[in-house]
Parts: C-alpha cells; structure tokens; sequence
C-alpha cells in the first residue's frame, strides 16, 4: 500500500506542476500546428514500486488529430519483485538456514514489456508541450529467485538438500499491464527534444498485483 501510494502522490505533484504552468499562460490555445507528425526517443528511467531499480526502452509515435498521438512502446525493468514473492523466496532461505551455514538468496523479477495507447497534448503557448497518457498491453515478468550456501549458488541443486521450487518462485509468466503518465517535452535543438516524464504501471499478476512506477527522461527526435 505504501508503494501504491508513493505512485500516485508522485503522478499527483506531476500533474499539479504541469496544471500550474498552465494557468501561468496568459493565453491558452489549441497546440500550436507543425510538420513533425511522427517522433521517436529512447528512454531511460529509474523504476520503483515493489522494488527499486532501472528501466529503459522505447517510443514511437504518430499524430492523428490536432492534440493526439497515439504511441507504442516496449522495455525492460530490471526488477519489479512483489512482497509475495521476496517472501516466499525469504520462507525457503530459512528453511535451508536450518540445515546449512551462511545460506543467503536474491529475489528478483524482471519485467519485459510492450503497450499502445494515445497521448493528449495540453494546449498551451510556448515551446514546451506537456501532456497525459495512457496505454495498455502486456508484461513478461521472470521469477528469477537465487540461493546461496557458503557463498556457492545451488539453486540449481536445491533436491539436494530436499527442496523444490513451486510455480511462485521459478518459469515465467504474461499478464496485462495499464499504463498511465504525464510528462513535459521538450525541444533542445532542431528536431531534438527531450522527455521529462513518470509513468504508473499495472501488471495483473496472478496472486499479487505488480506495481511498477518510472521517472526519468527520454531523447528522441520528431520527423
């Protein structure tokens, strides 16, 4: 819960800053029309929820319509472990400690995923062109749980020692992620622009909910 909250306070004060440039306009208009229908950037971001880590990936995009886009974009966050699944890893850690000396354990799940969605362009003046967005696709999520027993990796040798990794600690599985974000871009040069954005995301898991959040930039060039 305190993770979920962290996402949304953190969506909130984005969105709070972005309304408040906006009501700093003494004109408001329609975004302003150019030639650039398409744009592409690489992201880079750091990734929280459920874990801390990084993210990185890429965007393209189209406009369709005077203040819409609609984007697609895929990536990878190196870990997104939920609670459930840094315990169970914990449960079976214990259980070898009571047998063996110095056993230790990671608990990592990194996610690949790709989503579609549109982008609204805030109207305002100015070069800078904020915006909101949301997207839904799919999440690839690896179970990858380490155990150690004096600083030696054995999880491929748990029978050993009488232990078996169900389906909660091991393989792979899919589930759907909504994606939700706003951000501000940027033009630095020419057709360069640089993305300030955060972006919430969803992935159904199936026992445990996964809650990924990202924040961070994204250089692409509009054509």
């Amino acid at each position: 819960m305190r993770c979920m909250g962290l996402s949304v306070l953190t969506g909130a004060v984005l969105m709070s800053a972005l309304t408040g440039v906006a009501r700093a306009q003494t004109m408001r208009t329609a975004a302003p029309a150019d030639d650039h229908n398409f744009y592409a950037q690489v992201l880079a971001d750091a990734a929280f929820g459920n874990a801390s880590s990084q993210s990185y990936g890429a965007e393209i995009g189209m406009t369709v319509s005077p203040g819409i886009q609609v984007f697609i974009e895929g990536g990878r966050v190196n870990n997104a472990a939920s609670d459930s699944f840094f315990n169970a890893a914990q449960v079976i850690a214990g259980g070898l400690g009571q047998t063996q000396s110095a056993v230790g354990f990671s608990a990592k799940e990194p996610v690949g995923f790709g989503d579609a969605g549109v982008r609204y362009l805030v109207p305002m003046n100015g070069s800078l062109q904020p915006y909101v967005m949301a997207g839904f696709g799919i999440a690839r999520v690896k179970q990858d749980a380490r155990f150690t027993v004096n600083g030696t990796d054995v999880t491929g040798n748990l029978a050993q020692y009488n232990v078996v990794l169900g389906s909660d600690l091991s393989g792979s599985f899919t589930r759907p992620l909504l994606t939700l974000g706003a951000g501000v871009s940027v033009p630095v040069w020419q057709r360069l622009a640089v993305d300030l954005h955060y972006r919430y995301g969803r992935i159904f898991a199936p026992d445990q909910g996964i809650n990924v959040s990202r924040a961070g930039v994204g250089i692409g060039v509009r054509f």
